[in-house]
C-alpha cells in the first residue's frame, strides 16, 4: 500500500517553449503565455535522498509505476487512482533476435497493463492528479486505447468522462469506452477533428481537456516505461529504443525519465539511448519534418493507417518530438501497412505476443534500421508494444485470417 503522504518532491511547472513556470498547486493545461508544452519539475536533490536504485529493489512490483511516487506529481496518496498500471516485463526476444542477427533484443510489452495498454500509466497518474487538483469533468479526443484508459480511471475516481471519438474508431474500443461509463461523441473525421470539437465545448460545459500533452500529468506517467526499461537492465540504458509515435507522450516521457535518472546518478553508464520514432507512410509528419530539419511538422493531410494510434495529422507536441530525436542521434523512419501487418504476424509467431498494429510498427522499422546498417548488431535494442493485438482482433481478421 502506498503511504498516506507520498513524499514528492514535485517542484514546479514550466513550459517548454518560453520557460515561464506555474503554480503546481493550480489546474494547469498549456503555457498562458505562449501555449507551449508544459513540463513537471521535480526538486532532484532533495529526491535523491529519498530513492536509490536498492530502495527501489525492495519496493513490491504490485505497487507498479508508484513504485516510483518520489518523482510523480501526487501528493496524497487517498488520491492515488490505481489499478495495478505499470511493472510491466522486458522480454529478452531470444528467437526473433537470432533471426535478424541481434544479440540483445528486448520487448517493452506495455499489453498487460490494465485496459491492454500503455495509455493506463498516464491516465492513471493524470486522473489522480485531477482527482487532487478537485476536477470535475474531463475529456479528451482519442481513437480508442487512451479514451478506454481515461473512462477507466475516472469513473474509479468518481469523476465524469467525456470522449470526443472518430466514427471509425474499432467498435471493441466503443463498447469499451461505454462499459466504463463515458460519455462518446461520435465525430466525422480524425483525432484532429474530435480535438476540434471538444475545443467548441469545454469552457461552456467545465470540461478539463485532458488531450495529448495539452496537459501536463499524463507525461509522468508515461515517463515510468524509462523507468522500468533501465532497472530491468541492471541501471544502464539501452543503446536503441524504437517507439510508435502519434501525439509524442510516451516516446517524450521515456526520454524525461531515463534524463531524470541520469540526473540523479542512478545510471551505471551515462549513456543515453538513441530515439526512433516510428509512423506509418499514411500519416508521417514527424518523419517528414525530421528529415527536411524542420523544427515544426505540417498537417499530414488525408492521413490513412490500420494503426489508429499513430494517425496523428499534427503532434501538438512536435517541437519536442523532433528536438529529443536530434539531441539523442535518433532518427525517424516510416512503414507501411503490409510491413505493419507482417510485423504482427512475425512477433506472433516467433515471441508469443500479439501487438497491436502500433507495436508491430516498431518490428516493422527495426527490419528496415538494420537493412541501413543504423543499428549494430551488438547493440542493446528494446521495441516497445504498447498495447494488445487482442483489442484489433476484428482488423486482424480482416487482414490477416482471411
Amino acid at each position: 500500500m502506498l503511504p498516506t503522504r507520498i513524499n514528492s518532491t514535485l517542484k514546479t511547472i514550466y513550459c517548454t517553449r518560453c520557460g515561464a513556470t506555474c503554480d503546481p498547486n493550480k489546474i494547469n493545461t498549456i503555457c498562458p503565455k505562449c501555449g507551449g508544452v508544459l513540463y513537471v519539475d521535480y526538486d532532484m536533490e532533495y529526491a535523491k535522498t529519498l530513492m536509490n536504485c536498492d530502495l527501489l529493489g525492495r519496493r513490491p512490483r504490485s505497487l507498479g509505476l508508484w513504485r516510483f511516487m518520489e518523482l510523480l506529481p501526487v501528493k496524497e496518496g487517498k488520491n492515488v487512482v490505481s489499478l495495478g498500471e505499470g511493472a510491466t516485463p522486458l522480454i529478452r526476444a531470444k528467437r526473433l533476435g537470432e533471426i535478424l542477427g541481434l544479440k540483445n533484443l528486448y520487448i517493452k510489452d506495455e499489453s498487460l497493463n490494465p485496459t491492454g495498454t500503455f495509455k493506463a500509466r498516464g491516465l492513471s497518474v493524470a486522473v489522480s492528479k485531477a482527482l487532487e487538483l478537485g476536477i470535475k469533468k474531463v475529456g479528451m479526443p482519442s481513437s480508442g486505447n487512451a479514451g478506454a484508459a481515461l473512462a477507466t480511471y475516472a469513473t474509479r475516481a468518481g469523476i465524469k468522462a467525456i470522449i470526443y471519438t472518430p466514427k471509425d474508431t474499432p467498435k471493441t474500443m466503443l463498447t469499451e469506452m461505454t462499459m466504463y461509463g463515458a460519455e462518446l461523441r461520435l465525430v466525422d473525421g480524425t483525432i484532429a477533428d474530435a480535438g476540434r470539437e471538444l475545443s467548441k465545448v469545454k469552457d461552456v460545459e467545465g470540461i478539463f481537456d485532458m488531450s495529448t500533452m495539452k496537459e501536463p500529468y499524463r507525461l509522468e506517467g508515461k515517463k515510468t516505461m524509462g523507468y522500468e526499461i533501465v532497472e530491468d537492465l541492471d541501471w544502464i540504458a539501452p543503446d536503441v529504443i524504437i517507439y510508435p509515435t502519434g501525439g509524442g507522450t510516451g516516446l517524450l516521457g521515456i526520454w524525461k525519465g531515463i534524463n531524470e535518472l541520469r540526473v540523479m546518478g542512478l545510471l551505471k553508464e551515462e549513456k543515453l539511448p538513441r530515439m526512433v520514432s516510428v509512423q506509418s507512410s499514411g500519416c508521417a509528419p514527424i518523419v517528414k519534418a525530421f528529415h527536411e530539419g524542420k523544427e515544426y511538422t505540417e498537417v499530414w493531410t488525408n492521413p490513412k493507417t490500420i494503426a489508429p494510434g499513430i494517425k496523428v495529422p499534427k503532434p501538438y507536441a512536435d517541437y519536442l518530438i523532433l528536438k529529443v530525436l536530434r539531441e539523442s542521434k535518433g532518427t525517424a523512419i516510416a512503414v507501411s501497412d503490409n510491413e505493419i501487418l507482417n510485423a504482427i504476424k512475425e512477433l506472433s509467431k516467433t515471441e508469443g505476443i500479439l501487438p497491436c498494429p502500433e507495436g508491430a510498427s516498431t518490428l516493422a522499422a527495426l527490419h528496415k534500421l538494420l537493412e541501413q546498417g543504423l543499428i549494430d548488431k551488438d547493440e542493446v535494442v528494446v521495441l516497445v508494444n504498447t498495447g494488445s493485438g487482442l483489442k484489433y482482433i476484428d482488423l486482424i481478421n480482416q487482414y490477416l485470417l482471411d
